[in-house]
């Protein structure tokens, strides 16, 4: 199964600047993170931020959070406690609830397609053992079709970045890497952003 852009989104989790300076490769995890944005961005990607306790750890770095179409502030490690699924999956114009369906308890409960349309949810972002693996678990668990680009993602330890990596794909995540993302999303060499996508990787 491919990627297609069409039907993806990408969230941004906690790139802040007084986390990142204590991640293990962070520059490079930041790197790639800001390619995935603007492809994101050129290619009609919706673009989602968060920040955990920004008043503590400040704010996404600017270029990125100019990107992001909402930055959500959070204090839970998992962004779906705070608001995200609302943002990936806003409430359909649906028509009134009817009977008690409501009242059923939430596994028997049948999700709401998304109404943007879009399914994929493409997560990047710091700690990959904290927020981003929550955050990736409790969307898999509302029924998206989660990703992780794992060369976008960092813990300040390798292991501990290492360890979510394993128990993510145990769950049945897909784990890819930026680049793989980008040419997924462009499906051909003769897509006319093609070299627009590609100078951001050179």
């Amino acid at each position: 199964m491919l990627m297609d852009a069409d039907d993806s989104q990408l969230v941004l989790i906690d790139y802040q600047d007084r986390l990142l300076p204590a991640m293990f490769e962070g520059q490079a995890c930041v790197d790639n993170a800001m390619r995935l944005a603007q492809a994101a961005h050129l290619l009609g990607v919706p673009v989602w931020g968060t920040e955990q306790n920004p008043s503590k750890l400040g704010s996404l770095p600017t270029p990125m959070k100019a990107i992001c179409t909402q930055t959500l502030a959070k204090m839970q490690f998992s962004a779906c406690e705070e608001g995200l699924i609302e943002l990936l999956r806003p409430a359909a114009h649906a028509k009134p609830s009817q009977g008690n369906a409501r009242s059923l308890p939430k596994h028997l409960q049948k999700p709401a397609a998304p109404a943007s349309g879009r399914s994929t949810v493409l997560l990047a972002g710091i700690e990959a053992h904290v927020c981003l693996l929550q955050s990736a678990l409790d969307l898999l668990e509302e029924e998206f079709e989660v990703w992780v680009v794992t060369d976008a993602c960092s813990s300040r330890t390798e292991r501990n970045r290492d360890a979510a990596f394993d128990r993510l794909a145990g769950a049945g995540i897909e784990l890819v890497t930026t680049e793989m993302v980008l040419f997924e999303w462009l499906q051909t060499a003769e897509h006319p952003l093609f070299k627009d996508v590609q100078a951001l990787i050179k």
